[in-house]
């Protein structure tokens, strides 16, 4: 069963502007995850390089690059779709993992899933 998890106010995310950033629990470790918006709509994803696992922001909770249009990775230069979190370029072994969001009222919550739960305090 699904459960939707309070995230931040809509206006906290501006189109190709900083993440909100968000703490996880996948695949039975705690994780960062992190929100964005792009082109009018949100979207999350677990703050992971494809390449390595690694965080992908070098500047906390900047993903996007200089043209506004691309998720990178600071570190490896991977660059990923923001609508999907598929590769585009750079050292890539598949894709971001995504994290099912909505927005309404104002507010946008987070979707928990099979592997996918708020970390425990």
């Amino acid at each position: 069963m699904t459960e939707t998890v309070p995230l931040c106010d809509s206006a906290d995310l501006i189109d190709s502007a900083e993440a909100v950033a968000f703490e996880v629990h996948y695949g039975g470790r705690d994780c960062s995850a992190f929100a964005i918006r792009f082109q009018g709509q949100v979207h999350a994803y677990l703050n992971r390089c494809a390449h390595v696992p690694m965080e992908m922001d070098f500047v906390p909770n900047r993903f996007f690059d200089a043209s506004g249009q691309w998720l990178i990775c600071a570190t490896h230069g991977a660059m990923y779709q923001p609508q999907t979190g598929a590769c585009r370029s750079g050292p890539c072994r598949g894709g971001l993992t995504k994290i099912e969001v909505s927005e309404r009222n104002g507010l946008v919550h987070w979707h928990t899933g099979a592997n996918l739960t708020p970390t425990k305090n």
